[in-house]
């Protein structure tokens, strides 16, 4: 039975406002004056519900009793199709590790089509689904492990107030699917599994890259076009026509929405791990949950990607300079439409300006401060210094904060933060002696706040979390879901849905990582296999 499953409204814009390509199926191919191809899911042998997120459900117009059926589970793994439904991949190109990649494209995601709920628009994408025209020598295919990290992190990021896609349903899809996890020559069976991913769209700087790079000039028009009116309804009034304002004001809109999600990663200490451009969304949504982490051990040069081991393009530290780097590629691509560079370039600019404001307005909350003072920059960077020299749970830390008395006596305020460092009875000198320091200056910087200290404690646990998806968290889930048991994933996904706030009974999911998982694949670094 589908039940409400069948009175899903379908209004597939994406395909009927933009050339498709002429060709259907999965054939590997380079694709020319199209912006999709049309092909549907591979169809799965016994798929079985691992989770599912209501919220999203909600948002589809979509009851408890809808995803517990049995039309649920046919429908979200591929097997089924509904009424209205049109599938098809994307096509887009990216830079990679910097390098130009060329056609890369939904190589194993299968949008079904674009629900219209309650006034609004969501795409329905299946990652794991099978084959596509862009799946190049790949399978199309995802495993169990990496799937229910990316189900977990996109809701986890989502109720942590982070710009992002959406997660359905989590899917066993009951095949064996082949991966080589580390790239080391021992592939390895593993259980499939498929992600219903939700958002309005999911449309990439890589789009707009690959229709620049043909000299595609009339199509990647189009495209702009469509994604104004579609996404960015606000910058078109009514019919008038679209012009080279448009694309400016839509350049300034993703530059901004893109300054915003960084920093909230750089809020909750969230490491991407793959920041290529075909993994960068207009709407500055985060998008791609492949080798993230979160930090542990504050760290600007942690990457937890395999692949970035030794050049660590993608650390922490280096993520604001990286979307900057992006921007800059889609102000390339958008710029046969602009055709002067002087705007794009100012744009540019500004991105790094406004990025470095909320990122001060940003660290004024995480330490509970009235407002940005004129030497708070000094003090801000003084702590991002001393907190990298020792090992210290970058979570821990800002939430113990909050319990600094301004009153306390110097020598006494490293003890409020003492449970963050991982050693901290083997502290290094020079860090007990910098801490003990900065320490001493914030409570004096309290002490002339302007705020009262149940405004500041209140402050500060909404902006830092208590509870994050830890990487050996996420692992632990994996190995009982890899096991038959999905109560983990279950439990996680409940805990995660309130991160600010003290749960009882749920005090190990605020814990620090354990010396298990210092170095097991996994919870230290990944790889973008999946």
């Amino acid at each position: 039975m589908l039940g409400m499953l069948e009175t899903l409204q379908f209004d597939n814009g994406f395909v009927r406002s933009l050339p498709a390509d002429a060709e259907t199926g999965p054939r590997r191919r380079q694709i020319r004056d199209a912006c999709y191809s049309r092909v549907e899911p591979t169809p799965v042998a016994r798929p079985e519900l691992v989770a599912h997120a209501a919220e999203v459900a909600q948002l589809l117009g979509l009851t408890p009793a809808d995803c517990a059926s049995d039309g649920f589970v046919e429908v979200f793994s591929g097997n089924r199709l509904l009424p209205g439904m049109d599938p098809f991949a994307t096509c887009y190109g990216g830079h990679q590790f910097g390098n130009w990649a060329g056609q890369l494209g939904d190589g194993r995601a299968i949008n079904l089509g674009e629900v219209v709920n309650a006034g609004a628009r969501w795409t329905l994408q299946l990652k794991g689904a099978g084959p596509t025209p862009y799946s190049r020598t790949a399978d199309g295919l995802a495993v169990l492990r990496s799937s229910v990290r990316e189900f977990l992190c996109s809701e986890a990021m989502f109720h942590l107030g982070v710009p992002t896609t959406r997660a359905l349903s989590l899917v066993l899809t009951g095949e064996q699917v082949v991966r080589d996890m580390l790239y080391d020559g021992n592939p390895a069976p593993e259980p499939g599994a498929v992600v219903c991913r939700v958002a309005p769209s999911f449309t990439r700087f890589g789009h707009f890259e690959i229709l620049a790079a043909r000299g595609e000039d009339q199509l990647l028009r189009q495209f702009a076009d469509y994604t104004l009116r579609s996404d960015f309804p606000h910058l078109v009034r009514g019919g008038e026509p679209i012009g080279r304002d448009h694309y400016i004001a839509l350049f300034a809109e993703v530059c901004r929405t893109t300054a915003e999600m960084v920093t909230h990663w750089m809020r909750v200490g969230f490491v991407h791990g793959v920041m290529n451009t075909d993994n960068m969304s207009v709407l500055g949504l985060t998008i791609d949950y492949g080798p993230y982490g979160w930090l542990e051990d504050f760290s600007f040069d942690w990457t937890p990607n395999t692949t970035d081991a030794s050049g660590r393009r993608y650390r922490y530290g280096n993520q604001p300079g990286i979307a900057q780097w992006n921007l800059l590629q889609l102000a390339q691509a958008l710029l046969p439409l602009i055709e002067d560079p002087k705007p794009l370039e100012e744009l540019l600019s500004r991105y790094a300006a406004d990025y470095q404001s909320r990122w001060q307005a940003m660290m004024a909350n995480k330490l509970g401060l009235g407002s940005v003072a004129h030497d708070d920059g000094e003090l801000f960077e003084r702590l991002m210094s001393v907190l990298q020299l020792a090992e210290t749970d970058m979570t821990i830390f800002f939430r113990e904060l909050a319990g600094v008395d301004p009153q306390v006596a110097a020598d006494k305020l490293l003890e409020c933060v003492s449970d963050a460092y991982y050693q901290p009875e083997a502290l290094p000198p020079e860090h007990r002696e910098a801490m003990q320091g900065w320490l001493a200056d914030y409570a004096g910087r309290l002490r002339h706040n302007g705020i009262t200290p149940e405004q500041r404690q209140q402050r500060m646990q909404e902006t830092n979390p208590r509870y994050v998806l830890r990487n050996y968290l996420a692992q632990l889930a994996i190995d009982a879901a890899e096991g038959g048991d999905y109560s983990l994933v279950h439990e996680l996904l409940e805990v995660l849905r309130n991160p600010y706030t003290e749960q009882a009974g749920k005090e190990r999911f605020a814990a620090k990582r354990p010396d298990w998982a210092r170095t097991r694949v996994g919870c230290s670094m990944l790889s973008c296999s999946s």
